[in-house]
């Protein structure tokens, strides 16, 4: 069949043999991977949750992981990547994925406002290595912030859907109930699992949305509860937390203080965490000096000390990315010669022919890239 493939794609050069085939059908795919929606939730404010039906190719998820879908908006194919919130499945699951419209987000206020049942995406496998230990450990502590909720529900309702009879907690941070998704799954795991506790903190007001508070899994901040994550609400929530695997996405803040913790109980073995916003050390001026050559293109600008992909973008070349937060590697590219600097560990390397993320590395001087 490959061959067979093979020898089609050559006959109908210059154009791949997916362009013709997505003229009948746009799911209508040999080598592409794409996703047709074919429900769309607007029921929480702030978001949408999209249910996806892939093509054949589709290989599954592993609870945590992410993928990378591609949507076109005024005739460029923009790519993000999102994690899927349905339990883990195989290649005749369907894909659900929730995405929180940011406010400067192009592709999340897109889909937001125009997603549609019949509307066709492009669609990656799924990546990435936060996902749930195997064999399952004894104990589960999930942690989660905002729009971090995402890759840990996942877990939760495969935890669930295995019938997991060890202890599981689930810690999320919201700023009010309404806008958490999927409640109704959330309270229907509370009441069938007597093993998970599910327990919601966001800051204290007066009910007025009509959203139904008393369910058995919501606790909000009190007088026994900041509302934010220290060490107390810890041991409140999970007294076994030094026996466990922690699961942790969610906003910077919420992050670093699970991860001081850990660190502070030497604990980081234990703990696992998925980042969805980018921290950068800050720029060196005195390394914004010398030229940026992008060899393949022909192309160079002056260093100005930004990341190689913004720099890339700003003399005009449109490198393939995704994430631009150094989760996905869509963005690498070679680096033939110079020293970069890795914003996320401040690192520097000046080995020739080397691989990097043009999104978390800035240049160092005078840098070769491969594009």
């Amino acid at each position: 069949m490959v061959d067979l493939i093979n020898l089609v794609q050559t006959l109908t050069t210059p154009h791949p043999l997916d362009r013709y085939l997505e003229l009948v059908r746009p799911t209508l795919t040999a080598r592409e991977m794409r996703a047709e929606i074919i429900r769309v939730d607007r029921s929480v404010p702030g978001s949408v949750t999209l249910t996806l039906r892939p093509t054949r190719q589709w290989k599954g998820h592993a609870a945590g992981q992410y993928v990378q879908i591609g949507v076109v908006i005024n005739g460029v194919r923009h790519t993000r990547c999102y994690s899927p919130v349905n339990p883990a499945g195989g290649r005749g699951r369907h894909l659900q994925l929730t995405v929180k419209a940011h406010p400067e987000g192009l592709v999340s206020q897109y889909l937001a406002r125009n997603a549609t049942p019949g509307m066709v995406v492009d669609l990656e496998q799924a990546a990435g290595v936060f996902r749930l230990a195997d064999p399952r450990p004894e104990r589960v502590l999930l942690i989660s912030g905002g729009s971090g909720i995402t890759p840990v529900l996942s877990m939760l309702r495969t935890l669930a859907d295995e019938g997991y009879p060890g202890e599981v907690v689930f810690l999320h941070y919201a700023k009010s109930p309404e806008v958490v998704p999927h409640r109704a799954e959330l309270d229907a795991i509370a009441k069938r699992h007597s093993n998970f506790r599910i327990e919601l903190r966001h800051p204290w007001r007066p009910d007025t949305t009509g959203v139904d508070t008393s369910a058995p899994w919501v606790d909000v901040a009190t007088a026994k509860s900041s509302g934010y994550f220290d060490y107390d609400e810890l041991e409140r929530v999970a007294p076994w937390f030094a026996d466990a695997h922690t699961y942790v996405c969610g906003p910077q803040s919420l992050m670093d203080s699970v991860r001081k913790i850990y660190e502070a109980e030497q604990l980081d073995d234990r703990l696992h965490t998925e980042e969805f916003t980018l921290s950068l050390t800050p720029i060196d001026a005195d390394e914004a000096f010398g030229t940026v050559r992008f060899s393949a293109s022909g192309v160079a600008a002056d260093n100005s000390g930004a990341p190689l992909l913004e720099q890339a973008e700003a003399a005009g070349l449109t490198p393939e990315y995704g994430c631009r937060m150094g989760i996905c590697f869509s963005c690498t590219a070679v680096r033939r010669t110079g020293c970069t600097r890795n914003l996320r560990t401040g690192e520097t390397d000046s080995d020739p022919d080397q691989p990097i993320q043009l999104c978390i590395n800035a240049p160092v001087g005078d840098v070769d890239i491969d594009i």
